[in-house]
């Protein structure tokens, strides 16, 4: 026969334990979007991207000035830092980034709460006064979008020229 205080502690030590793991599951639900949302999450950071590569191949500044954030930071394919959308805007305007091909392959997105970082591979024939123009270039990119208020904004991204073999 079992002691009454013991059946009592052994009771509340499993009612303890059930409410723990109610809590952690629920914070973890809340913290992760359905995979419904998840799903339409994707879909919607799929379609800036791609949004984004048409504008930049088209020179289309007024769409670029909307997807970018005025403070989004860029680590070029030159090997230099773009401190913030401006001077990549400039940069468009002049003809250094040009291209008559832009192909971009999205292999992974990632949600953290209000960021979503997006990691693939593109391949653009840059033209004009661009580097490399004339060539078919290849690289690894980073993109990194923030929700700002009801819209994503790109806030940074990385890319880097894959040296031919």
């Amino acid at each position: 026969m079992i002691c009454p205080d013991i059946q009592n502690m052994k009771n509340l030590f499993v009612g303890l334990c059930a409410l723990l793991m109610a809590a952690l599951l629920a914070s973890n639900t809340s913290a992760q979007p359905e995979s419904g949302a998840r799903s339409d999450l994707e879909e919607s950071i799929r379609s800036l991207e791609d949004q984004e590569r048409m504008a930049v191949l088209a020179g289309d500044t007024a769409t670029l000035e909307r997807l970018w954030a005025g403070t989004m930071i860029v680590n070029n394919p030159q090997s230099s830092i773009s401190a913030d959308r401006d001077v990549v805007l400039t940069l468009v305007r002049k003809g250094l980034i040009r291209y008559s091909s832009f192909e971009r392959t999205i292999e992974a997105i990632r949600f953290d709460g209000d960021i979503a970082i997006v990691m693939g591979s593109e391949e653009v024939v840059p033209v004009g006064d661009a580097p490399h123009a004339g060539q078919t270039v290849h690289r690894r990119f980073t993109n990194i979008w923030k929700m700002k208020e009801t819209t994503w904004v790109m806030i940074g991204r990385h890319a880097n020229v894959i040296p031919p073999k």
